[in-house]
């Protein structure tokens, strides 16, 4: 299997900033897009932001201009860092990684999620 393990998260003040990571490890080829979601207790879970392989961004207007993705290949790991945080960012944040594993004899498209990590932003 492949795993992604969440890191970063935790109480934060309004205004503050905090910087997430993921990293993803097991039988990997290639690691397509990755991304960062989040939810709320009792709401869908939400994209905040997603990075392609080489490297184009999108984010949820909500965040835009307040949290950066970004990606390192070699180490296989995804971060966002999160600024000017406000009460509505609390949230478990979720990171995501669609991957493709190839064998001499299969080709396999997969997808992973981070067991995710409480942000929570509070006075």
């Amino acid at each position: 299997q492949v795993q992604l393990v969440e890191a970063g998260g935790g109480l934060v003040q309004p205004g503050g900033s905090l910087r997430l990571s993921c990293a993803a490890s097991g039988s990997i080829s290639r690691i397509n897009d990755m991304g960062w979601y989040r939810q709320v207790l009792g709401k869908e879970r939400e994209l905040v932001a997603v990075i392609t392989s080489g490297g184009s961004t999108n984010y949820a207007d909500s965040v835009k201009g307040r949290f950066t993705i970004s990606r390192d290949n070699a180490k296989n790991t995804v971060y966002l860092q999160m600024s000017s945080l406000r009460f509505e960012d609390t949230a478990v944040y979720y990171c995501n990684a669609d991957y493709i594993t190839i064998t001499p004899d299969t080709v396999i498209a997969g997808r992973s999620w981070g067991q995710g990590t409480q942000v929570t932003v509070s006075s």
